[in-house]
């Protein structure tokens, strides 16, 4: 209990990533949203919450250029060099850092973070959704105006109140589930765009 099942074999998405040099299939997911809304733009600054392993800033940097500005959080350091990695809980990061890290405000907020799943599905639902909000807390304080926000959620009996919670903040929000998400897995995103200072 408390760890998430490893899934059997390789599907058409790892492998993909293997071969491109990416460290999880999870990258699949941001490249669908980033196609779909091209969020990522050269020289921006980013957060990327939950960023261990690094597929999503590796993604990220590619899309913001040398001159853009990366910023990771998470309880393990990715391999990756080029941005600058916060090792510690994201309750415990402050805004202040992050803008200090960044050198100011960002122009998108990356969260792909997840908890460790318990196989209970409202615990795992609740968990999910605390991280989320996590998430839109840092982007309040954080953000430009007009600056977007992806979080990823867990479905579940609260999920419409947080995303009628990011509304309260953004000009446009979307639901989105990429073709990447695992057909078993109950995630989606949050695409918010409009920040609203």
């Amino acid at each position: 209990m408390g760890r998430n099942r490893p899934y059997k074999g390789r599907d058409h998405f790892a492998r993909r990533a293997r071969e491109e040099g990416y460290e999880a299939r999870s990258v699949y997911k941001l490249e669908e949203i980033q196609r779909r809304f091209g969020l990522l733009r050269q020289n921006q600054r980013v957060v990327d919450l939950g960023c261990y392993p690094g597929s999503w800033s590796r993604y990220a940097m590619k899309c913001i250029g040398p001159r853009g500005r990366i910023v990771g959080v998470d309880l393990q350091e990715p391999s990756l060099a080029g941005g600058t990695w916060i090792v510690r809980s994201v309750y415990d990061v402050t805004p202040e850092e992050l803008l200090k890290a960044l050198g100011g405000p960002a122009d998108v907020v990356l969260s792909d973070m997840a908890p460790l799943t318990t196989g209970d599905r409202f615990g795992d639902h609740i968990a999910q959704l605390e991280l989320a909000r996590r998430a839109l807390e840092l982007a309040r304080v954080v953000l430009v105006p007009g600056g977007a926000l992806v979080a990823k959620v867990f479905e579940g009996g609260e999920a419409g109140d947080f995303q009628a919670e990011v509304k309260t903040s953004f000009a446009r929000v979307k639901r989105v589930r990429p073709p990447a998400v695992r057909k078993q897995s109950r995630e989606w995103f949050v695409v918010a765009r409009g920040f609203r200072a």
